[in-house]
Parts: C-alpha cells; sequence; structure tokens
C-alpha cells in the first residue's frame, strides 16, 4: 500500500489496542470504549475484512481487580497479574463479539511459537482457520509463563509479528496519541502531526519517545520499532488515536487521521523474498504433470496425490522445492509433513492421509498461503 486510499481493498487488518487505552489510563476495563471499538471491528467483519485483535489490558486489568496501585518488578507478580487480568479481558470481548453475531478465539503467544518453524506454521494454520470460519481471533502475549528471554518485550511487536506471520494488508495501532509528531507534544505544543512517511525516513527516529503512562511497556518509540517490523512483510502501519470517532473505518476509508507509514514493498513480494532467499532448502518433491500445472495455472495447494517422489531429509515446516517432471522448479513453499511422513501418502488422495499416518496435520502438503511459484 503505498497511499491511504489502498486501505478500501485491505483484506486482512490487524488492530493493536495498548494498556492506557483499554483500562482508562489505569482505572479497569474502559467497558464503553471497548464495547464501542468491538462494534467498529463487528463492522469491518461483516463487510468480510479479516481481523486479528492484538489486545494489552491484562497486567494492567488484574492490577485493578488486585488493588495494585504501581506496576509490580518481580516476574511472578507481573505473571499472577497477567492471569487474573486476562480471565475479565476475555470474558469482555467474548460477550462483547457475541452481541454482532461473532465467535471469539483466544491466542496466547510467546516469542518461541513464532521463532521455532514447526510451531510458526502451527500458529499460522490455526489463525487461518480461525479466519476462514469467520472468528476474531484475541491474541496477546502469553505473559503467565512467559519469561524475559521470551518475551516479546510489548503487544506493539506482537502485532507486527503476527502481522509478519499472516501477510497482513493493515496494521493499525490504536493509542492515547493522534500519531507520531515531528516533536513530544506535551513539552511543544506546536509540534506537527507527521501525517505520512516512509517507514525508511531516517527522521522518524529522532522523533518518537519513551512511554510516561506506566501502565504498558510500549510507547511511540516501540510503534516505530513495530512498523518497521511489520513493514519487512509488505504490512502498512497506521499509528491512530482510539478515542478518534469510528476510527477504524475512517481509517480503512482512506481518510487521513493519525500517522501512515508506508512499507518498501509488497506482501507478496515480501513473502516471496523470505521464502526463495531467507531459508535454506531442505528437500525436493517431484510434481506429475497435473501437479505441476495447477501450481503454474490455477495458485492451488499442493496436494499429495501430485507428487511422483521426495529427495532429502525435512521436517514440518521446512522450506522446500517442487519439481516437474523434467527436474525444473515450479515452486518452493514450507510444507505441511515431514520426509519420512510425505512418503507415505505421496500418490495418495488426501482423505487416505489418517489412513496412512494415524492422525491429520493439513489435508495439503503445502498450503498455497505458503507457497511462491519460481
Amino acid at each position: 500500500m503505498q497511499n491511504r486510499t489502498e486501505f478500501a481493498h485491505a483484506r486482512r487488518i490487524i488492530v493493536k489496542i495498548g494498556s492506557a487505552l483499554l483500562t482508562g489510563g489505569g482505572r479497569g476495563l474502559d467497558m464503553p470504549a471497548i464495547t464501542d471499538w468491538v462494534a467498529q471491528i463487528a463492522v469491518l467483519r461483516h463487510q468480510d475484512i479479516e481481523i486479528l485483535l492484538v489486545s494489552s489490558g491484562s497486567v494492567a486489568e488484574g492490577m485493578c481487580r488486585l488493588g495494585w496501585k504501581t506496576r509490580p518488578r518481580s516476574l511472578h507478580e507481573l505473571q499472577a497479574a497477567a492471569a487474573v487480568g486476562q480471565m475479565g479481558l476475555i470474558q469482555t470481548y467474548e460477550s462483547l463479539f457475541q452481541g454482532h453475531g461473532l465467535h471469539t478465539a483466544q491466542i496466547l503467544l510467546t516469542h518461541d511459537d513464532l521463532s521455532d518453524r514447526q510451531r510458526y506454521l502451527n500458529a499460522r494454520s490455526t489463525l487461518l482457520t480461525l479466519l476462514e470460519l469467520g472468528v476474531v481471533p484475541v491474541i496477546n502475549e502469553n505473559d503467565t509463563v512467559a519469561n524475559e528471554e521470551i518475551r516479546f518485550g510489548d503487544n506493539d511487536t506482537l502485532a507486527a509479528l503476527v502481522a509478519n506471520l499472516l501477510e497482513a494488508d493493515l496494521l493499525i495501532i490504536l493509542t492515547d496519541q493522534k500519531g507520531l509528531y515531528e516533536r513530544d507534544p506535551t513539552l511543544d505544543p506546536t509540534a506537527q502531526l507527521v501525517y505520512q512517511a516512509s517507514i525508511n525516513d531516517a527522521r522518524l527516529g529522532e522523533m518518537v519517545g519513551e512511554s510516561r503512562s506506566g501502565l504498558g511497556r510500549g510507547g511511540m518509540i516501540t510503534k516505530l520499532r513495530a512498523a518497521r517490523l511489520a513493514s519487512r512483510s509488505g504490512t502498512a502501519t497506521v499509528i491512530a488515536s482510539g478515542r478518534e470517532q469510528n476510527v477504524m473505518a475512517r481509517v480503512v476509508a482512506g481518510e487521513e487521521l493519525g500517522t501512515f507509514l508506508i512499507p518498501d514493498v509488497s506482501p507478496m513480494l515480501a513473502r516471496k523474498r523470505w521464502l526463495a532467499g531467507q531459508l535454506k532448502l531442505k528437500g525436493k518433491l517431484h510434481l506429475d504433470e497435473g501437479a505441476a500445472r495447477v501450481l503454474r495455472e490455477d495458485g492451488k495447494s499442493l496436494l499429495p496425490i501430485g507428487v511422483t517422489a521426495v529427495d532429502g531429509d525435512f521436517h514440518r515446516g521446512d522450506l522446500v522445492a517442487c519439481v516437474d517432471m523434467e527436474g525444473k522448479e515450479v515452486a518452493r513453499g514450507l510444507v505441511n509433513y515431514g520426509a519420512d511422513e510425505t512418503r507415505a501418502i505421496m500418490r495418495q488422495p488426501s482423505s487416505q492421509i489418517e489412513c496412512l499416518l494415524g492422525y491429520v496435520d493439513e489435508p495439503e502438503l503445502i498450503h498455497r498461503d505458503n507457497l511462491v511459484l519460481a
């Protein structure tokens, strides 16, 4: 997305809402505000736009329920607060979304879930299935078990990694500020809002500062870092005030609201670069004429029945090449089954996977979302 008018074509959006917004500055869940944001998401979802909600607030809500006035420093106390607060947070989302005829799903992630290729693929498959079912995933860091080594650090980063995971078209970060300013507006009232900038603009780094709320772990600097991370998969980012009326629909409609940060690549090109150059090939699948044609011409998933031979020793989530009967590479992608399993199910219809293996991970050997043409 190179301009705001293209937001109207966004089909997959990540919405991140921070702690200060969700808890009214730490006074407990702001029910009127959350009710309004859920209603906005519901409108977009009913327009067949896929929405994933990355929600902070569990620790802040837990602190409120436990009567704690300041954020604890102890990891175990933070984890306890998160466990208590998560109950209220998810209960609130579930009941409010049900009022709009929508189901929700709680997804708790740690850094390990997205750095390990098999767990990455599992998380991606689960989230894509939920979106296909029309469910709104509510995603948060798994604060109750994460230690400092596996934390994302803040939910801005988590939202960006989810954008990478699913090649989202747009990341909307809702905050208590109108967007990114040239200078800190609390220190300089004349500071101007940055309406639009390239994510690679070196001046952006000079404009951000740390959080002053004491509730979350983020600040405008983490939002800029998140936007840069999201841009790696071609995702555009808008940083805007969650207090703006109907902010999500207005952003999607292309209104000049908040700060629009432009990525330097398209989602498809970014994913193709990643699959083509960032991962090492671990094996090769030989395809029959029909399978090669379907991949080239129709862009469909690769099924086991189209595979005639398997080279290499690979595992679920590894990158493999798909070659035609002449040995020419047709595509490459992340495989859903290991080499031995693939040999067992090749030349067989997907309906036989469970009979042959005793279980089914996916009906496809490589899903089309994890595959790029050569």
